[in-house]
């Protein structure tokens, strides 16, 4: 058996027979799907925003309000929004409801950003919805640029398209994930049942704000005013936050379910491969759930996820074999996922310094490393300062390196920051991540022999494209 089938559950034996017609119409169609995505990326990049949904709004208008045609939750926060909308929609989908799933951003291809029930949408559908949507595209761009604006940009056509995706389907119900903030955000035309709300903290301040209260505001823009109310899923956050949360929900008629108040991680064990969690929701208590992530984030991720869907179904208590089946299916690629062994390789998506804090946190509840070497490499706009602090004491040597992207911080400069904060010996340096891999490997090498043998490893962090290139190198797309 090699190993493309085991990883897909597939012998030889049993693979699926596909003939050459179909290859080939399946070739042809990811190849269209490529030079379409490179098309879209011509478009402004989902880092540069203009605030507003009135764009993606006149999108959606002229494509007939696809949006409207099914029932949405809504997720929100600074980290752990994709994380918890997979769980979302797995145990939605466990529930025999036909889902739809929006996150952001992608590791691979952008295929994975529109799920349909928890596969990314075929390269032969990717092509026939940009086909149907194409002209309507056309058509805004062009009122766009008659009042002097730039066209439509890259994540406003992917909100647009993911939309008519899923109505064409058609899903029952659109997990969607917002890009970034909330009010102003492109998916903010959905009108979320349910909006979840990860763990608020500082992040993108240059469009949010400078304040967890400011953040918090326009994170709140995805409440709506709904007949009948709708619900708001809340992790604990900041009192700051909290505060704001609860002003918006009681403004706009929408009930709060909060985290230490209402529903809570009762308990959690580490297991092997994950945790065992008792989650207490508004159905009741579930009790020896094994989700298969580490850290006391992830458990609290799967606290909202499963009263979410709670509350999306009524309130009350889910079938705990269908809690179970689903939490057990689980997972979550870039996120404290372990890629190689021996030595041992975990790649992580953090990219802020809240992230990186439950990322250490979690690596030093799951694992007993020894000695553990840092690949990191992080994007310019980014706090580089306080996420290498938060990462300095898990690490005993550090490589830095860069992403392919072109937002990646330069490495001398990310080094010099690296130097203040570890010991100067203790920062390498290397161009690519492939080479930073093979570094920190060696590295990981060089301490005493018995403790080699015991516990070693290398950690990738830093960035979301880091992560994913981290995860090529091992053959993880």
């Amino acid at each position: 058996m090699n190993v493309t089938s085991h990883r897909y559950g597939f012998g030889e034996e049993d693979k699926p027979k596909v003939s050459p017609v179909e290859r080939a119409a399946e070739e042809a169609a990811e190849a269209e799907a490529k030079a379409i995505y490179s098309a879209i990326l011509t478009r402004a990049p989902e880092h540069d925003i203009d605030p507003t949904i009135d764009r993606v709004a006149a999108l959606v208008e002229l494509l007939g309000d696809p949006q409207k045609s099914f029932r949405a939750i809504h997720l929100t926060g600074t980290n752990g929004k994709t994380s918890t909308s997979r769980m979302v929609e797995r145990l939605l989908r466990e529930l025999g409801l036909r889902t739809g799933r929006f996150t952001s951003p992608h590791l691979h291809t952008v295929r994975e950003r529109i799920a349909i029930d928890g596969e990314p949408i075929s390269a032969v559908r990717f092509v026939e919805v940009w086909r149907d949507i194409e002209p309507y595209v056309a058509m805004v761009d062009a009122q766009l640029e008659e009042k002097g604006q730039s066209r439509l940009s890259f994540f406003e056509v992917l909100a647009g398209f993911a939309f008519a995706a899923f109505a064409d389907t058609p899903v029952d119900v659109a997990v969607v994930e917002v890009g970034l903030g909330g009010e102003w955000d492109s998916t903010n035309v959905v009108d979320g049942e349910v909006a979840v709300f990860t763990p608020i903290s500082r992040d993108h301040e240059r469009w949010l704000g400078h304040t967890i209260t400011e953040i918090a505001t326009v994170k709140s823009g995805i409440i709506k005013a709904l007949d009948p109310g709708a619900i708001v899923v809340t992790a604990e956050q900041p009192e700051e936050a909290a505060a704001v949360i609860a002003g918006v929900a009681q403004a706009r008629g929408a009930r709060v379910v909060a985290q230490g108040y209402d529903i809570e991680v009762v308990n959690r064990t580490v297991a092997v491969g994950g945790q065992l969690i008792d989650l207490r929701g508004t159905g009741g208590l579930y009790t020896e759930i094994f989700l298969p992530l580490h850290g006391a984030h992830q458990a609290q991720n799967a606290l909202l996820a499963l009263v979410a869907v709670e509350q999306f179904t009524g309130g009350g208590a889910l079938d705990g074999g269908v809690v179970e089946a689903a939490f057990a299916d689980v997972d979550s690629p870039g996120r404290l996922e372990l890629v190689r062994r021996s030595p041992t390789v975990l790649v992580d998506a953090a990219h802020n310094p809240a992230g990186a804090q439950v990322l250490v946190d979690a690596l030093g509840e799951a694992f007993a490393f020894h000695r553990l070497v840092g690949v990191v490499g992080i994007m310019a706009d980014k706090d580089a300062e306080g996420i290498l602090s938060v990462l300095e004491p898990a690490l005993d040597e550090i490589v830095i390196t860069r992403s392919t992207s072109m937002r990646s911080m330069d490495i001398d400069d990310l080094a010099d920051i690296a130097r203040d904060i570890f010991d100067e010996d203790r920062v390498h340096t290397a161009e690519h991540v492939g080479e930073a891999v093979a570094m920190a490997a060696d590295l990981t090498e060089q301490g005493d022999s018995d403790q080699v043998a015991s516990g070693t490893g290398v950690l990738v962090a830093g960035s979301v494209i880091l992560a994913a290139e981290a995860r090529a190198l091992f053959r993880r797309d």
